[in-house]
């Protein structure tokens, strides 16, 4: 009993709780700038290893570089929280600072190039994902310890703003580094991921009890295996197959998500067997840990792939339109993006404060509500827009974001007992992780239907009455419509990259400056891009409605507290 008060005394301890904030703030500072960073670089990357982003199989490579590390984050946060629980969060968080850096330092040193050297750094990326997810499952248990429930809100917001803010200096660390060599983009991390091992092994402690117990290795297997059946069946759906533009009607996908779905059933069966589970199906039986988590995951799905496809509409249409030469829209698309920063670096702290006090249900389900607006107004704007007004709707995008964020984690966290907060964490990581490659699998689906109903003819009209010959122009029309937008992404040119300087130099000069202009391409598609953006911008609204609407249903201000050893959970209304 004296252990415990004097615990109790650590954890409130002005001192010790601002140390754990900064430190597991450096963490997702350091995750978040190594993500952003990395998108901006990839043109560098890609030619850096001597990839043609354009060929046939580079497709796969740029998919597991881009989402390879979400897939293995995804697939791990549950059974690394668990772990935390069992044998120490502290532990389980200092070695995943240490993993994340060694990741890093060897993508850093990919000495191959081609394919093997694309595969290599897919597998660093993956070594670093296991150190990203190890920092995500335990990094708001070790908040949730050290912060009374009355100031989790406020603690959870400002290490989710950090998360946010790296993601933009990622963005402006990723352009001025790959101006060097692309290698630094992954170097960088080694001297930050240094200072946070040495400050988290010397400041952080264990606070809460540990929890020994065996390790759950039938939950572990069969959970991971049905996740990662089912997301890379996912990954894979937006790949060309055959004839088709989309690989949904693969085999190999439909087996991947099918079979996929079969295991985390058994998944589920098994868990209600074991003694001491990975998974605790039971915290779902708590109505705010079940709605927080519903309304996470499909926050996730609203927001994620659409950010790649505002990326894109600036990089393939808005940027060239307004004189930007295609290498530099990476780098400028990131800097337009900054409205959509500011909303979240106001809204967070201050709805993660206002949430202590009146509880996470108001604000997270406003926030939902405000998404779906911002979203409906960016429906309306012309593919061409007006900066300002796009800007307007992206601070309004991150106002809402930020105010659900740190309320919603806040919620989810204080809901659980302490024992199982390693485990919970990472539970909420999972749906947050999962949403993402749900909603890139849906956006860019939606978005690839759009596209591949116009641009076809489009593009073979506009090669052939500039002189390019019918055969290559029938053959250039039907390259899979995913190609053009990967291109604008990695800040290639299309039309330029695919004729290439053979072809260009048979054109009268007049028409090759044309087809090369930093005007055509974009011009060609914008209008069936906005019919597929005015889709997927559907889509996205309806997740934030029905997240706004899974939000509310967690009740009123619900925290878990601990008398005497015994559990009670108590319910106060808002």
């Amino acid at each position: 009993m004296l252990n415990k008060v004097l615990k109790h005394a650590e954890r409130t301890s002005p001192k010790y709780k601002w140390i754990a904030l900064s430190n597991t703030t450096l963490g997702m500072l350091m995750a978040s700038i190594n993500a952003t960073s990395l998108i901006i670089a990839l043109p560098v990357i890609f030619r850096g290893i001597k990839i043609n982003p354009l060929s046939a199989n580079s497709f796969s490579y740029l998919l597991w570089i881009l989402l390879g590390y979400m897939l293995v984050t995804a697939i791990l946060v549950v059974s690394l929280g668990r772990l935390g629980d069992m044998y120490g969060r502290v532990k389980m968080y200092n070695i995943g600072f240490v993993i994340f850096s060694l990741g890093a330092l060897l993508a850093g040193f990919t000495w191959s190039h081609g394919s093997t050297g694309a595969i290599e750094l897919i597998i660093f990326r993956m070594v670093q994902a296991v150190g990203g997810a190890l920092l995500m499952a335990n990094s708001a248990a070790i908040l949730t310890d050290a912060f009374p429930h009355n100031q989790r809100g406020m603690a959870l917001g400002i290490n989710q703003i950090a998360a946010l803010a790296g993601s933009f200096f990622g963005i402006l660390v990723g352009g001025f580094l790959a101006q060097f060599s692309w290698r630094w983009v992954f170097l960088f991390n080694v001297p930050v991921g240094i200072v946070g091992i040495i400050w988290s092994y010397i400041a952080l402690k264990e606070i809460d009890v540990f929890h020994p117990a065996k390790i759950d290795w039938i939950g572990n297997i069969t959970f991971a295996a049905g996740l990662a059946m089912v997301l890379i069946g996912l990954t894979y759906g937006i790949k060309p197959y055959g004839s088709s533009d989309m690989g949904w009607s693969s085999p190999m996908v439909i087996s991947l998500i099918a079979a996929g779905i079969v295991v985390l059933l058994l998944f589920a069966l098994l868990e209600r067997k074991v003694k001491e589970p990975m998974f605790k199906l039971d915290l779902f039986k708590i109505r705010a840990f079940t709605a927080g988590n519903v309304a996470g995951l499909l926050a996730a799905m609203g927001r994620g792939g659409l950010q790649f496809m505002l990326i894109m509409w600036l990089q393939g249409i808005w940027l060239p339109l307004h004189g930007y030469a295609f290498t530099n829209t990476p780098l400028w698309a990131g800097i337009y993006m900054i409205p959509t920063t500011i909303g979240f670096l106001i809204a967070g702290p201050v709805s993660g404060w206002l949430s202590d006090k009146y509880g996470a249900r108001p604000f997270a389900t406003g926030g939902m509500l405000i998404a779906a607006l911002s979203f409906g107004l960016m429906m309306m704007l012309p593919v061409n827009f007006p900066y300002y007004l796009f800007a307007i709707i992206l601070l309004i995008n991150g106002l809402s974001f930020g105010m659900f964020s740190s309320p919603n984690t806040a919620g989810i966290m204080n809901s659980v007992p302490s024992e199982f907060r390693g485990v919970a964490s990472g539970m909420r990581a999972t749906f947050m992780n999962v949403g993402m490659p749900l909603s890139i699998g849906i956006f860019f689906s939606l978005m690839i239907v759009g596209l591949t109903s116009s641009v076809p003819g489009s593009i073979y009209h506009g090669l052939i009455n500039n002189g390019v010959s019918a055969q290559l122009a029938t053959h250039l029309s039907h390259l899979p419509a995913i190609s053009y937008l990967f291109a604008a992404f990695l800040g290639y040119n299309p039309l330029k990259t695919l004729l290439g300087p053979k072809v260009l130099s048979t054109l009268h000069p007049s028409a090759a400056a044309r087809l090369t202009s930093k005007e055509y391409f974009p011009k060609l598609i914008a209008t069936p891009f906005k019919h597929g953006l005015v889709v997927v911008l559907t889509f996205a609204i309806i997740t934030c409605l029905v997240a706004a609407y899974a939000s509310w249903l967690r009740g009123g201000k619900y925290i878990s507290e601990e008398n005497d050893g015994t559990k009670k959970l108590s319910e106060q209304a808002v």
